[in-house]
């Protein structure tokens, strides 16, 4: 398997997604109430601390790339 790079926002996303899952299966198999309009607030928050995370991680990977230039000279 080849590797990649990490990307938190995307796993942030994944959480955030299979959490409104769960939430909705159990409406589904009966053992709580899960109102339709729930989730939606914690979906908005997900992608939106999603994409701070996502445009934070491209800042710090951008400014190490440019800092650790062959030679030494920013």
């Amino acid at each position: 398997m080849l590797r990649h790079e990490f990307q938190p926002g995307r796993l942030i996303v994944g959480v955030f997604l299979t959490a409104s899952g769960i939430a909705y299966a159990g409406d589904a198999g009966g053992l709580w109430q899960t109102e339709w309009f729930a989730v939606i607030p914690a979906m908005v928050a997900g992608l939106v601390l999603a994409a701070v995370t996502a445009s934070l991680t491209r800042a710090i990977r951008r400014r190490r790339r440019t800092t650790a230039r062959p030679g030494g000279t920013p």
